[in-house]
């Protein structure tokens, strides 16, 4: 079982910036692979961005270039950098451990983004 907590999330002014963090509990975490997803309002959850054990990444098209996905296997935590947010980045941000085959199955509880226009 995996334990996953978020922090970070708030109110913030388009082009700002925000860091999410994930803590996860258990030993598999540096095996593990992890990601950030988001679900807005009425629409689908989706992928931000998710990072291998050894530290690869990929993003989503639109946030390349603004948001960055880190670890820390030392303390079993996942980051996520935002920067230059825009109002469409407004959502709940969820962290989420997968499984060997790369698919989502621990969630955190979600942590809220707002961006003002």
């Amino acid at each position: 079982q995996v334990q996953l907590v978020e922090s970070g999330g708030g109110l913030v002014q388009a082009g700002g910036s925000l860091r999410l963090s994930c803590v996860a509990s258990g030993d598999i975490f540096s095996r593990t692979i992890m990601g950030w997803y988001r679900q807005a309002p009425g629409k689908q959850r989706e992928l931000v961005a998710r990072i291998t054990s050894s530290g690869s990444t990929n993003s989503a098209d639109s946030v390349k270039g603004r948001f960055t996905i880190s670890r820390d296997n030392a303390k079993n935590t996942v980051s996520l950098q935002m920067n230059g947010l825009k109002p469409e980045d407004t959502a709940v941000y969820y962290c989420a451990a997968h499984d060997p085959w790369g698919h989502p199955n621990y969630w955190g509880q979600g942590t809220q983004v707002t961006v003002s226009s």
